[in-house]
């Protein structure tokens, strides 16, 4: 019934960035931020992923990886605000998508400076992009206010549907991680 309710409440918050997605209606940045996550298929399936992955740490992990990513991203944002980008940008959230996809896949505990050093790298990738796709006359701060709290939104699906899914459902998780992972591979061979 929790899991349902979480459900709910995740959807309510991201169904207004539909709506407002385009151009003009939004001079605070906010929905537009909001939507980028989850309108870019890349962003969506990596965020996704990270949730799925934190839910299947211990300890510390469970809540390092996805802070650890929100984070990142911001700073990412904030340098591609001032219009700093990153070599291999694209290629970087497309193996991201690959990366965390397997890492869901075989459900890898990494030791947490490795996992956190991989969250990173891929955080920044995405919030450079997040940053360079400010929309004209939009507050960078209600923008990256937006892109953030879609993204602990998704982080936060994703690790409700893992912990709580019932223990004959678990595998999907797996399979879901494998199907992100696919997904990177085609978008890295794209």
């Amino acid at each position: 019934m929790h899991l349902r309710k979480a459900l709910y409440a995740i959807a309510l918050f991201l169904s207004p960035a539909v709506a407002f997605a385009h151009a003009g209606h939004d001079h605070s940045g906010l929905m537009s931020g909001v939507a980028h996550p989850i309108t870019g298929l890349d962003h969506l399936l990596a965020m996704l992923a990270v949730g799925l992955w934190a839910a299947q740490q211990s300890g510390t992990a469970r809540w390092a990886v996805p802070v650890t990513f929100v984070a990142t991203m911001l700073l990412g944002g904030v340098l591609g605000f001032s219009g700093v980008e990153i070599p291999l940008m694209e290629t970087g959230i497309a193996g991201s998508v690959l990366a965390f996809g397997l890492l869901v896949a075989v459900a890898a505990r990494l030791p947490m400076a490795v996992a956190l050093g991989l969250t990173a790298l891929f955080a920044l990738t995405h919030g450079v992009a997040h940053g360079l796709e400010l929309p004209d006359l939009a507050s960078p701060w209600g923008y990256a206010a937006g892109f953030v709290a879609a993204t602990a939104a998704l982080h936060g699906l994703g690790y409700l549907v893992a912990r709580y899914l019932p223990r004959a459902a678990a595998p999907l998780v797996r399979i879901a991680g494998g199907a992100s992972a696919i997904t990177g591979a085609w978008l890295l061979a794209g």
